[in-house]
């Protein structure tokens, strides 16, 4: 397990740092694992929260930064040398379980972010809380003595950190110093690893006009992050960030639990400097290549390539639907409309080590489920789906777009939790799609051209307690063409509760305008799946 993020390259991010109000407390300090401290500042959530306040009414005004050409020449080989000391790690000896490792700067990390450690203190017998800069110093890392990154001087700083597995639980089974579960690092994006200990999409502080005619998407950066100590007995970490932009400034505050997968609520108080179209509250991304019914776009031997094959959501009116990705030609934006959703996610549902046949093990990517702790009111969930022909990129985004304008001079306060794990964490009684295939519309030996056959698998939930002999009826509609061959019937399996439906889509006609189909199976009154929603690109 590692927090290289496997077979994917990144771009350079915009880099912004920023100005922190600090309070003479003591001259520089080492701490108990060889990192050296700054001096100390007086710090506190509320005063976070005003910093970032006061920053967006400046004009944005990034840090200087390390030597770029140095930085151009520590690409993706070079970068992947340099690794830090375990025995560096800042609470290495404690407090807490967790022990934090930092990332070295590089091409693809150019970014300079400013790290502290937070410690309670007394002042006058009142309790309060300090912080102290973690000083950059490249002999903190192991690298070979050529390394472009020997030359790097002054104005350098880490690029981001991870936390590490526990240093007290079995170290034969999960050594803390070579296993991480979660990891900060470029501009404001993370992950964390899931039930099945893998690492795979990954989630960002905000999002800032993604794909937005005729604009250039942002990338706000965390400046600062802050580490607050904990107890031995405690699985959890509790991290404070800076976030800041050309149009944005933020201040979060993370409490990342450690359980069968990784659990994060976060909190963010965000602020605008100016107008932005496109405002994208607790975003995803994600990578969706092909998978087994996109036979024309089928150039890998593998049978699938995807961190995410889907997009859940839980409707404000309680609905449940079922999104499978697509790689499109061109870039689209489906918008699912809602008051106060309960939730959403890009999950991976396909689980099985033979749908893709490859070492990386797609299989165990987790899912990613954005669950809001209050109201947002009306907006949408925004689905970003780009073309791709390879699997180093991320192609998928998804995100909650407010209804209201964000403007300039906007605030914004927001509480939700991220859910890293393989399934959805909240149980439903209806039956789950688990497969969507394509294939020709027809009977055999007789094919009309331009017919398609749909076929929509779902299992378990209310279907298991369909009486023998009961046929669920197949409610289906589409934006245009003609449906017709409409029938459910158990897979021939011997599994209780599987069922495939089958429908044909035709008389499409020229038009190359997606199709957005709708489906869903019912017995008497009584819905007993999910909705399946298609986006169907005739070719």
């Amino acid at each position: 397990m590692s927090s290289e993020f496997d077979r994917r390259k990144f771009l350079g991010l915009l880099a912004s740092a920023a100005a922190s109000t600090a309070l003479p407390w003591s001259n520089v300090m080492a701490a108990e694992s060889g990192l050296a401290l700054g001096s100390a500042a007086a710090f506190s959530w509320a005063g976070l929260v005003e910093q970032a306040r006061r920053q967006s009414k400046q004009p944005y005004q990034p840090d200087p930064q390390p030597d770029r050409d140095i930085l151009e020449q520590i690409d993706w080989e070079a970068h992947g040398k340099i690794h830090f000391k375990p025995d560096d790690a800042l609470f290495a000896g404690g407090p807490g379980q967790y022990p934090v490792q930092f990332f070295h700067p590089g091409r693809f990390f150019q970014d300079s972010v400013r790290m502290y450690r937070l410690d309670r203190a007394l002042s006058d017998k009142q309790p309060h809380t300090l912080a102290r800069e973690i000083l950059f110093d490249k002999r903190h890392f192991d690298m070979p003595a050529d390394s472009p990154a020997q030359r790097l001087g002054a104005q350098t700083h880490f690029a981001g950190f991870r936390i590490q597995e526990s240093r007290l639980g079995d170290q034969s089974r999960l050594d803390w110093q070579h296993n991480d579960w979660a990891a900060f690092l470029g501009a404001s994006y993370f992950r964390a690893i899931g039930d099945e200990y893998q690492y795979g999409l990954s989630a960002r502080g905000i999002a800032i006009d993604t794909v937005e005619f005729g604009k250039t998407e942002e990338f706000p950066v965390f400046t600062r992050f802050y580490f607050e100590s904990a107890g031995d007995i405690s699985n959890s970490v509790v991290v404070y960030a800076l976030l800041d932009g050309p149009s944005i400034t933020g201040a979060y505050r993370f409490v990342l639990t450690r359980e069968k997968g990784v659990v994060m609520d976060v909190e963010a108080n965000l602020f605008l400097r100016r107008d932005v179209a496109r405002f994208g509250i607790a975003p995803l991304t994600s990578m969706y290549w092909f998978s087994g019914r996109d036979k024309a776009k089928q150039t890998d031997w593998r049978p699938e390539v995807h961190d995410s094959d889907g997009l859940a959501l839980w409707t404000g009116a309680n609905e449940h639907i079922w999104r499978p990705l697509n790689a499109p030609d061109g870039i689209t934006v489906s918008a699912f409309a809602d008051n106060n959703p309960r939730g959403f996610g890009l999950m991976q549902r396909e689980r099985d080590f033979g749908e893709y046949l490859d070492a990386v093990h797609y299989e165990r990517r987790p899912g990613l489920w954005v669950e809001p702790l209050e109201g947002w009111g009306e907006g949408s969930v925004q689905l970003v789906e780009q073309p791709t022909d390879e699997e180093l990129y991320d192609n998928i985004g998804a995100m909650w777009v407010p209804r209201e304008k964000a403007t300039a001079g906007s605030s914004y306060r927001l509480r939700y939790r991220l859910h890293w794990t393989a399934q959805e964490p909240f149980k439903t009684s209806l039956a789950r799609c688990v497969a969507t295939r394509i294939g020709r519309g027809g009977e055999p030996a007789k094919r009309p051209p331009g017919v398609h056959k749909f076929v929509v698998e779902f299992k378990g939930g209310a279907l298991d307690q369909l009486a023998a002999g009961v046929t669920p009826e197949v409610v289906v509609s589409a934006t245009r063409g003609t449906l017709s061959r409409i029938r459910a019937e158990a897979v021939p399996d011997g599994i209780p509760g599987h069922w495939h439906t089958f429908f044909d889509l035709g008389e499409l006609g020229t038009s190359k305008e997606p199709v957005e189909i709708r489906l869903f199976l019912r017995s008497g009154e009584q819905t007993i799946t999910e909705t399946w929603l298609y986006q169907f690109q005739p070719a």
